[in-house]
């Protein structure tokens, strides 16, 4: 397969300049291994998910790090957790190196956890999540479009043809380097395997078909508000285990929770989230969803457009090793902006609309949000699914999807 540079790789880099190990987390087949492997070519490599290397590894940690000197890639850690503080003891022996250690995993709540607990402040924590748009297209770096050094782009650029053929087939990296191979049957092997290897090490879960009918309905709300106390009532299960298996889904980069936006950091923690599955691929699979056709006029189009937006600003900011500070704002009247970025003292309201040719009114949320917040908040922009930019008044711009 060709090889597709990432947006995380001068991170990525200094990071290894910078501490002595790096933890590179994500969802299974997201391209941690591939990305290693390709920046760190002479780097030795261990997956911990091969049962005789974590049976080596957990009988005899120190003879296990004896054999396999640093420079050293180990492969989705999370299945031999205990070797960690043994990795702490090697590192304390030599705290000049710089990137010793290269480590992987999938489950971001546990390995988290674990090396707080094991390797605080010797381990830059770093995410990779499956191919932006920008990834795809070999644009990795660039700004974006409320930032300084953006510069409008060249006339041709993007094809909004080909936008939902695109999101309805996801962002996995197999996926777009193999666009001749079957989607859904890639999907379904993908669901089975995350069920039995990710789902099932995690002792919250023991009812796998109650997970996966969570997973269904999940993704018919996606892109709207999270009441976890109707979505336990519909599946006939507890609200604490639709709580615990939420925070699995978010743990192994499935979904992603997004709080309201409120002035008082306090209220943030409080209010009800929206949730949105972080691969469209499988958002589409899970709601049946085949064709682009399909997608874009069917039922589901507003809210795989709203997705396809605040993942790509997500995965955008997340591969700066930043961890990025998005909301969406609503008021008590329905009044709603889908997404707020917080840059500094700066508010970037932002709506998405899947139509090609957005109308003023489109911006009215924003207009309002630019009203109640008054200086913090700049000029906002109507994401769309056309090919120009149009001018929507004095509060937002309406801007091509491709721009981002």
């Amino acid at each position: 397969m060709a090889y597709f540079q990432r947006s995380i790789e001068p991170v990525l880099i200094k990071a290894a300049r910078e501490f002595p190990a790096v933890l590179l987390t994500g969802p299974r087949q997201s391209g941690k291994t591939t990305l290693l492997r390709h920046l760190f070519p002479k780097h030795a490599y261990l997956s911990l998910e091969t049962p005789d290397i974590r049976e080596s590894a957990l009988k005899d940690p120190r003879g296990f790090l004896d054999r396999y000197a640093p420079p050293l890639i180990l492969d989705e850690v999370q299945y031999a957790p205990e070797l960690l503080p043994y990795l702490k003891e090697r590192i304390d022996e030599n705290r000049r190196g710089k990137g010793l250690y290269f480590l992987t995993g999938s489950q971001n709540v546990l390995l988290a956890q674990k090396v707080t607990e094991s390797l605080a402040g010797r381990t830059a924590v770093l995410r990779l999540l499956s191919f932006s748009f920008r990834e795809t297209r070999h644009a990795a770096t660039g700004p974006l479009p409320w930032e300084a050094s953006f510069r409008r782009p060249a006339t041709g650029r993007w094809n909004p043809a080909k936008l939902w053929e695109t999101l309805v087939r996801g962002s996995y990296p197999e996926l777009v380097a193999e666009p001749k191979r079957d989607a859904r049957l890639w999907l379904a092997a993908y669901l089975q395997t995350y069920l039995e290897r990710d789902v099932r090490t995690l002792r919250q879960v023991g009812d796998l078909k109650g997970f996966q009918s969570l997973l269904g309905a999940l993704a018919a709300r996606n892109a709207q508000l999270l009441n976890m106390t109707e979505v336990a009532r519909d599946l006939g299960l507890a609200v604490n285990t639709v709580k615990s298996w939420v925070s699995v889904l978010e743990a192994t980069y499935q979904i992603v929770l997004l709080k309201p936006y409120h002035s008082n950091m306090g209220k943030r923690l409080v209010k009800t989230p929206k949730v949105y599955f972080t691969d469209i691929g499988m958002l589409c699979y899970l709601t049946g969803i085949r064709d682009p056709e399909h997608a874009r006029k069917g039922p589901m189009g507003g809210s795989i457009f709203e997705t396809a937006m605040v993942m790509e600003i997500l995965k955008t900011l997340a591969a700066r090793g930043e961890e990025p500070r998005l909301y969406f704002w609503r008021t008590s009247t329905g009044q709603e902006v889908d997404l707020v970025v917080e840059e500094g003292d700066r508010l970037i309201p932002l709506e998405a609309k899947a139509t090609a040719t957005p109308d003023v009114s489109a911006a009215k949320g924003i207009s309002l949000f630019r009203k109640d917040f008054g200086e913090r908040a700049q000029k906002g922009y109507v994401i769309h699914a056309g090919g120009h930019d149009l001018p929507l008044g004095n509060s937002a711009s309406g801007l091509p999807f491709g721009w981002l």
